[in-house]
C-alpha cells in the first residue's frame, strides 16, 4: 500500500515507469511547466489568472534505425509545449480534468506518440498543489481523429448576419432568412439586445452578464419568430450546426466569457460585439440590417435598411 500512495503522488515519468507495456517504449517529459491561465468553475476564478502546473511525458515507439541527429524524425518537446498552448488559447475552460484530457488528445495526434501522462495542477488555490493526472493511449482515440484530426481551416466559413429588433419585427424577416440560407454558406444570425428595460448594477462585470443574457433573450426572440432558427451558444454546437446546414442564432455568453482574447465592445455595443464573433469564425463579411456600422471591426461589413432588398 506504501509504494502504490507513493506511486500515485510521484512524477509521471515513475508512473508511466511502473505501468509499462511488455514491449520497450522510450518516453519525453516535461516537468514543472508553469503558465498563469484564467481557469476555473468558481466565479471567483473568472477575470483573473492563476499559476497552473504542467508536467507531461509521453511514450514513444522506438526509432528503428540510425537518428542521424535528425529532429524531424523525433517528436519534439516544442510538440508537447505548443499542445498545452493551443489548448489554453482555444477557449476558457471550467475543468482541469477538459484541459488535461485535450492536451492528451492533441498529443497522441501525433504520429510517435503511444501513450501519455498530463498532470495539471492549480498552485495558488490553497496551501499546496490541487491538481489532476490523466493516462491516454492511443488506442482510446477515434481512428478517424487519428487519420483526419480538425483544423481550422476545416471549418467552413459562415455567412453572419446582424438582425436590428426593427429587423426581427419586420413582415420581411422570413423572406430575408429564405434569401440569407439560400447560398453555400451557413448562416448565423446575430442580434442584440432587447428593448425591454434591464437591471442596471453599477458593477461593470455584473452588468456585462445581464446585457449578455438580455441579447440572449432577444435571441430566443428571434427563434419564436421563425423556428428554423435556433439558438447556440457553444463552438462545439456552432461547429456542428454550419455542417449540418443548420441556421444558427448566436447566444454570446459562454463564448464571450470563454474567449481568451475576449472582445473589447461591451454588450450594449452589439454590433462591434457581433462583428468580433464574426472575426473569430473567419466570417468573410458581415451584413448588418437596420442598424449603424461601428468604427473598427475584424471584419468586412455591409449595412442595409430595413427597406432595402438584402441581395
Amino acid at each position: 500500500m506504501t509504494s502504490e500512495i507513493r506511486l500515485a503522488f510521484a512524477h509521471p515519468s515513475e508512473r508511466a515507469e511502473a505501468t509499462a507495456p511488455q514491449e520497450p517504449l522510450d518516453r519525453i517529459s516535461l516537468r514543472d511547466h508553469i503558465v498563469a491561465v484564467d481557469i476555473g468553475a468558481f466565479q471567483a476564478e473568472r477575470g483573473k489568472t492563476q499559476r497552473i502546473c504542467f508536467n507531461v511525458v509521453v511514450e514513444v515507439q522506438p526509432l528503428t534505425g540510425p537518428i542521424d541527429d535528425d529532429v524531424d524524425r523525433i517528436l519534439s518537446y516544442d510538440k508537447v509545449t505548443e499542445a498545452i498552448t493551443y489548448e489554453l488559447a482555444e477557449e476558457r475552460l471550467n475543468l482541469l480534468e477538459t484541459l488535461a484530457a485535450r492536451i492528451a488528445e492533441r498529443i497522441l495526434l501525433e504520429p510517435q506518440a503511444i501513450r501519455v501522462f498530463v498532470r495539471v495542477e492549480k498552485l495558488d488555490r490553497g496551501p499546496g498543489a490541487l491538481g489532476v493526472e490523466i493516462v491516454r493511449g492511443r488506442d482510446q482515440i477515434a481512428q478517424e481523429v487519428l487519420e483526419s484530426p480538425v483544423h481550422d481551416d476545416d471549418r467552413p466559413h459562415p455567412r453572419l448576419t446582424y438582425l436590428s429588433n426593427r429587423a426581427i419585427a419586420s413582415d420581411n424577416l422570413s423572406g430575408w432568412i429564405d434569401q440569407l440560407a439560400g447560398g453555400d454558406r451557413p448562416l448565423v444570425l446575430c442580434v442584440g439586445a432587447h428593448e425591454q428595460p434591464r437591471p442596471m448594477t453599477g458593477h461593470k462585470m455584473t452588468q456585462r452578464r445581464i446585457d449578455l443574457l438580455a441579447i440572449e433573450q432577444n435571441a430566443w426572440a428571434l427563434a419564436a419568430r421563425d423556428l428554423r432558427c435556433k439558438v447556440v451558444a457553444t463552438r462545439t454546437e456552432l461547429d456542428w450546426a454550419m455542417k449540418n446546414g443548420q441556421i444558427s442564432v448566436w447566444a454570446p455568453s459562454k463564448i464571450v466569457l470563454d474567449a481568451v482574447d475576449g472582445p473589447s465592445a461591451a454588450p450594449s455595443d452589439s454590433v462591434a460585439l457581433a462583428a468580433w464573433f464574426a472575426a473569430t469564425f473567419a466570417a468573410d463579411e458581415m451584413l448588418v440590417i437596420g442598424s449603424d456600422l461601428p468604427k473598427d471591426s475584424g471584419v468586412s461589413l455591409r449595412a442595409v435598411s430595413v427597406e432595402q432588398q438584402i441581395l
